[in-house]
């Protein structure tokens, strides 16, 4: 369970720090327009932080974590996540500076498809739980 802690905690700081440099970020270029900055800042404290709380909760009340399988979901949800977000910031700072990168819907389709893998195998996970 203290993975999950410092997995929430560590997300809300990545979260709240994401927030001030895309103020400062933005503000340092003159940067006016709209950017996925702003957005990354609330992906993070829901997909990371709120997320893992939730999980901490059913761990607490289901002990899901001492099971078989948990390790393995546990690192494939947060490599999805932290590929989610890289791509988010990453093409945020490209919006910013007016350039792009022709790979990075690629990369932000696979994060987003390792995260989904991940939120379906955390559901079925948590039926056989419930099953028992």
């Amino acid at each position: 369970m203290k993975k999950l802690y410092y997995a929430a905690f560590t997300y809300l700081v990545l979260g709240l720090l994401s927030g001030i440099f895309y103020r400062e970020f933005t503000k340092g270029e003159g940067f006016t327009g709209q950017t996925v900055l702003g957005v990354a800042h609330t992906h993070i404290l829901v997909l990371g932080f709120m997320f893992f709380l939730i999980v901490l909760v059913l761990a607490k009340v289901f002990q899901i974590h001492q099971r078989k399988g948990f390790k393995a979901w546990f690192i494939v949800y947060n490599i999805g996540l932290l590929g989610t977000i890289g791509t988010l910031i990453a093409r945020g700072i490209f919006q910013v500076n007016g350039s792009d990168f022709k790979g990075l819907p690629h990369m932000a389709g696979l994060s987003h498809a390792i995260m989904g893998a991940g939120l379906v195998w955390l559901l079925i996970y948590l039926k056989k739980v419930i099953k028992d």
